[in-house]
């Protein structure tokens, strides 16, 4: 067997992921005291098979509804005599009393059938032709024909990938469907999910997932296929920087038997491939309530959260369609996780908490129980900054003014344009042999904290440009997506352009002991940051090359934030063309970049211009101060 591969942190972060939806352990004993674990096999319309293990409350004094999960992770441990320890979303819902589902999707682990990632939805098949829509519905149907002590509804829920799955169920529904949550849902894994963002490859994040969870399933087992072992080297920087081109991920370490890394090196543009997979386009005529949950510093599908819930509110008008974001990482809010600092930043209450007991309990008990009053808002939304949880009628909120942050000269920021005058350029080399790290210290792989990192280790080099404002006056609220629109140029035929929006603290700062003389003072906080890979600049579709030294507009959509910055701070914005190893190293020639060899890496002279003519700003929505809701 070919040597698998993944460091230590990396198996950590995978197995989270696996873990993901499962929560911290309420105990083994509670559920075997509380619940009685059944193994089916439930058939699809095709006649394939779908293990599912089904855990029913003990005391039948009541009906109870259906809360189903279905996952590529693994419904385990296997056997009807050896229980989970711990069910469903949170323990407050496991102590409420649901009859709790778990699936193995079709082809993976001890289901039937073909696997295939994010399966393309159908929406028009004959009565035999399956999606990831039919199997949720032919497992529901089953449920309700097969399992007593129901009440007749079902509810669905998934953590990333289940997350997915949740989605898809909530297409073409079952009748007795009544509530959905796609929580950090993969969404779109071209345009801005899991493996990339605006055209570049994610390629610490994707080449960690797929060497450790992506090899292929045989026949129905209980075992993961292949072993992940140790790479020579723990620090992820030095270890992709040693793997050199992409090409060489598949010579050295893949050996060509994971399709669908095969298919993505093969597949750099958006084809038709990839918009059969992005799930957004279908989700048209929602029926049952939903409730999309995502984190605001989730460095994996931010953006499919957003974009979910984005979608059903356009396709789907009259639909209960609500969003929920909180101050979290990748499934930061599920099991008990307090949720109440991410690295360095501190968020001052349990926001984990407050949402299972507040949000979470409350919108499965009403659709699913009849239970309690429905005083959801349309958008709740943790404000980052301020640290507080708002409610809004609409996401982002409609009292929202847009305003654009600009470019000036001497590294200065500011709301007000620049002045008439000769042409303007800030530059710097971007060397493709010393890529600017994402993070300021050691990981073996996409570091979730980086999301909150301190920037000063990147604001100190030179191939990184540094714009601020002036001490800010008053608070400033940023709410909605970020807008990067810069006149850029480069000496290449291509260049990725990474733009991070920060909040600067006071030079003195006091820790939460109240001391000044820490670390703290200066904090330099990433707010949010992203990348364009610049051929992409006007299509994800069709790449275009750089003329090189012509100044073009590079304009792209980062997604939202909801952060305040305080009076006293500073903002900041750093602009650089490499985020290494979280963006794969871009050559600055134009090829396809996953068939580069070494000799097609060069530097590249870049210029952002901050002129009246050849304007470059960040586009922010700045909410009122006056709006208190």
């Amino acid at each position: 067997m070919k040597g698998r591969l993944i460091s230590k942190s990396s198996l950590l972060v995978l197995l989270a992921m696996v873990l993901a939806s499962r929560g911290f352990p309420q105990g083994l004993e509670y559920v075997k005291a509380n619940y009685t674990k059944h193994e089916f096999s439930i058939p699809m319309r095709d006649g394939i098979r779908l293990f599912t293990a089904v855990y029913m409350p003990k005391d039948r004094s009541t009906s109870y509804p259906i809360l189903l999960k279905r996952t590529p992770y693994s419904v385990g441990p296997y056997g009807s005599d050896r229980y989970a320890e711990s069910l469903g979303p949170s323990l407050v819902l496991a102590k409420e009393g649901y009859i709790f589902v778990y699936q193995d999707v079709r082809g993976r682990w001890m289901s039937e059938g073909e696997f295939e990632h994010v399966r393309p939805h159908r929406p028009a098949k004959n009565a035999k032709e399956i999606d990831e829509s039919t199997d949720t519905y032919d497992t529901i149907d089953w449920l309700l024909k097969n399992i007593p002590g129901h009440n007749g509804r079902a509810g669905m829920w998934g953590i990333s990938y289940p997350g997915f799955y949740a989605a898809a169920g909530s297409i073409d529904a079952h009748p007795a469907l009544k509530a959905v949550s796609p929580q950090a849902p993969v969404a779109d894994w071209f345009a801005s999910d899991d493996w990339h963002h605006n055209g570049a490859f994610l390629l610490a994040h994707a080449f960690g997932w797929f060497s450790g969870v992506g090899w292929p399933f045989s026949k129905p087992s209980t075992v993961a296929p292949g072993k992940p072992v140790e790479r020579e080297i723990e620090d992820a920087y030095e270890f992709f920087l040693r793997l050199g081109p992409m090409r060489n991920a598949n010579e050295r370490y893949l050996k060509s038997e994971i399709a669908f890394w095969n298919e993505m090196m093969k597949r750099e543009t958006r084809d038709d491939w990839w918009k059969a997979r992005n799930i957004r386009a279908h989700l048209k005529k929602i029926k049952p309530a939903v409730m999309t949950v995502g984190g605001w510093f989730d460095a994996e599908n931010l953006f499919g959260a957003l974009e979910v819930y984005r979608a059903i509110e356009a396709q789907s008008p009259g639909n209960f369609n609500i969003l929920v974001m909180g101050p979290w990482v990748h499934g930061g809010w599920e099991g008990e996780k307090k949720g109440d600092f991410l690295g360095d930043v501190r968020f001052d209450a349990p926001t984990g908490d407050f949402y299972r007991e507040r949000i979470e309990l409350p919108f499965f008990n009403y659709f699913l129980k009849d239970k309690g009053k429905q005083e959801l808002p349309e958008a709740y939304v943790f404000e980052t900054g301020t640290n507080q949880w708002r409610k809004f009628e609409t996401w982002p909120p409609k009292s929202i003014v847009n305003r654009s942050l600009y470019l000036h000269g001497s590294g200065r920021l500011a709301f007000d344009p620049p002045p008439a005058g000769p042409v303007g350029f800030d530059e710097y080399i971007s060397d493709p042999a010393k890529p600017v790290p994402f993070i300021p210290g050691l990981d073996s792989g996409m570091a979730q904290r980086y999301m909150v990192d301190d920037q000063r280790f990147a604001s100190r080099r030179t191939d990184v440009l540094v714009y601020q404002t002036a001490l800010l006056e008053e608070d400033t609220t940023v709410a909605g997506p970020i807008v990067p629109s810069l006149h850029v140029s480069t000496s290449g035929t291509d260049s990725d352009w990474i733009v991070k929006l920060i909040d600067v603290y006071p030079d003195r700062f006091p820790d939460t002991k109240g001391d000044v003389k820490n670390s703290f003072g200066g904090y330099q906080q990433l707010v949010r940051g992203d990348v364009m890979r610049g051929k992409f600049r006007n299509s994800l579709d069709r790449p275009e090359p750089f003329v090189s030294g012509q100044p073009v507009k590079v304009e792209f959509t980062v997604p939202d934030t909801f952060h305040t910055f305080r009076r006293g701070h500073r903002i900041m914005i750093q602009i650089q063309s490499s985020w290494f190893p979280l963006i794969n190293i871009n050559p600055q020639r134009f090829l396809n970049i996953n068939e580069a060899a070494e000799a097609d890496f060069e530097k590249a002279s870049q210029r952002v211009y901050r002129s009246s003519n050849l304007p470059s700003s960040i586009k922010v929505s700045i909410l009122p101060r006056s709006v208190t809701n």
